[in-house]
């Protein structure tokens, strides 16, 4: 079968044959109609991630879109190594298959499950957000971020704050339903004010995709301007900005603040399927917003470097919907 391969460590996936997977056990073969390139796909494949193995070669991709043989449309995740999704054929295990929403198509679901899941599970499974409270989503410009907002909104956040590199992006947050943008180009002084209010008015959730400095100022800001006792769940999910920070231990003993990550291992991959089964079933009547451009699964070598986090790419591989 034709299928996007990882041949060594560092490569880029190239465009060519590999053997069919037989489904074993309580696996299900799937006809792929579509897959897209993630973070944790791009990391995965570069053997950065910390899931990532040292089997070579591989098919890359954890997750897609396609059809049983009985002609059931699903969203399928974690195939078995050396499988991926980005093949014409992918073998899942029966509690990694989600059967889809008729009203929404292949391409959106497959962009919208992986970067969607990423706040919807932290607000389900760990943050556990209640309907009137205050979200605010540090690195809210890339494509996790854009829905993150738009989740929070929907789950029924009385109000989000977003905060970005973006002057543009960031602005656009506002008609997806951001109350108050704050730019990350600003000086560590000026930011950790501009934190510092937001944290007096009160803050009930943090949803973090960067790490690094920003997530030391709002750290150090929710601990100075946060009320005494009142809890603050902070919610680390990406590290865009870098993986380590320098926390002060003052930090957690002078505040109530609870600081928690959100990913597989902090949340059974059972929960996990399950919160993408609802992203999935909200997607339309949320209308929830991302953009995403089509490529055929031949170009893999070419689009791989061009992908960004404006656009979701999503590799066109069999008939979908």
């Amino acid at each position: 079968m034709k299928a996007a391969i990882v041949w060594d460590a560092g490569r880029v996936p190239v465009f060519g044959d590999f053997e069919t997977p037989v489904a074993d056990g309580d696996e299900k073969l799937v006809s792929v109609s579509t897959a897209a390139i993630s973070q944790v796909v791009k990391s995965r494949a570069s053997g950065k991630h910390y899931s990532s193995g040292n089997q070579f070669p591989f098919i890359v991709g954890i997750d897609g879109v396609g059809r049983l043989n009985d002609g059931q449309r699903v969203y399928f995740v974690l195939p078995k190594a050396p499988y991926g999704s980005m093949a014409e054929i992918a073998a899942a295990r029966s509690g990694h298959l989600i059967e889809l929403p008729d009203d929404l198509d292949d391409v959106t679901a497959a962009a919208i499950a992986n970067p969607g899941v990423s706040s919807w599970a932290a607000y389900h499974e760990r943050a556990k957000l209640r309907s009137g409270e205050t979200v605010l989503i540090n690195g809210a410009t890339g494509t996790s971020g854009r829905l993150a907002v738009q989740i929070a909104k929907y789950l029924g956040a009385g109000k989000v704050i977003a905060t970005g590199r973006n002057p543009d992006s960031l602005e656009a947050l506002e008609g997806l339903g951001a109350d108050v943008i704050i730019p990350l180009v600003q000086d560590k002084a000026t930011l950790e004010e501009a934190f510092k209010e937001q944290f007096a008015a009160g803050v009930d959730v943090v949803i973090d995709y960067l790490w690094g400095e920003s997530a030391e100022s709002l750290l150090l800001a929710a601990a100075k301007a946060g009320k005494d006792a009142v809890p603050i769940r902070y919610v680390q999910v990406g590290a865009i900005s870098g993986g380590d920070i320098s926390l002060p231990s003052a930090v957690l003993r002078s505040s109530a603040i609870t600081l928690m990550g959100s990913g597989i291992g902090s949340i059974s991959l059972d929960r996990f399927v399950n919160a993408t089964a609802g992203l999935l079933r909200a997607t339309v009547p949320g209308n929830f917003q991302i953009a995403s451009k089509t490529v055929p699964l031949s170009d893999v070598e070419k689009a791989w470097p061009l992908d960004d986090s404006n656009r979701r790419t999503v590799f066109k591989i069999g008939d979908g919907a």
